[in-house]
């Protein structure tokens, strides 16, 4: 007597497609996806309407620092041609003034009270920042980066042997303080074409 053959049954496949459907919304939902960050600047306030503004404001030339990135994206710090690399230590030079160097911002004491004490800084300090229309957006990040970094180490060296903490590890109320003497003083000024200068 010969065998009969058994019928293979076939496999219900119906549910396959939601099965996928629960993977991929699993995976949507449990991935993260990376966001851009923008650069965290405070905007100075509007001018009243009917407030007059002077047109020769004058500046101590000595407290500002001017950092200008050219269409060929060369950095000139208070025009002296400088590598990104060297902004850094240039700025906390600029931004401290320890020395008392007459050719650096004003130097001014000042008590804050309890925990921080009487400090000496340098209360008037700017940096301007200008880019020409044609810089490169790398190029003006990387110096963006570099000034931020100057007045991070600035703050951390502050904070560490006063506090035994890193300025971010603070609570509120000391980083603010500490952001009294250490302000992030960064003035940008808006692009322009400086090539036909």
């Amino acid at each position: 007597m010969g065998k009969k053959k058994r019928e293979v049954q076939e496999v219900n496949a119906s549910s396959t497609a939601d099965i996928a459907f629960l993977l991929l919304v699993f995976f949507l939902v449990t991935t993260s996806m990376s966001t851009d960050k923008g650069l965290a600047r405070r905007l100075p306030p509007p001018v009243p309407e009917n407030q007059e503004v002077p047109d020769n404001i004058e500046v101590n030339k000595r407290n500002v620092l001017t950092v200008l990135v050219n269409s060929r994206n060369d950095l000139l710090v208070n025009g002296e041609v400088m590598d990104v690399s060297r902004l850094k230590d240039k700025a906390k030079e600029f931004i401290l003034n320890k020395a008392g160097d007459p050719e650096l911002p004003e130097l001014f004491t000042e008590d804050f009270g309890p925990g921080i004490g009487t400090q000496t800084y340098t209360k008037k300090h700017v940096i301007s920042l200008q880019n020409d229309r044609g810089t490169q957006y790398q190029a003006y990040i990387s110096v963006q980066n570099a000034l931020v970094a100057a007045y991070d180490e600035v703050r951390d060296e502050f904070c560490l042997p006063k506090f035994g903490k890193k300025f971010a590890e603070l609570d509120e109320e000391t980083q603010k303080a500490v952001q009294k003497i250490y302000p992030q003083k960064i003035s940008e000024a808006e692009p322009k074409d400086y090539s036909n200068n």
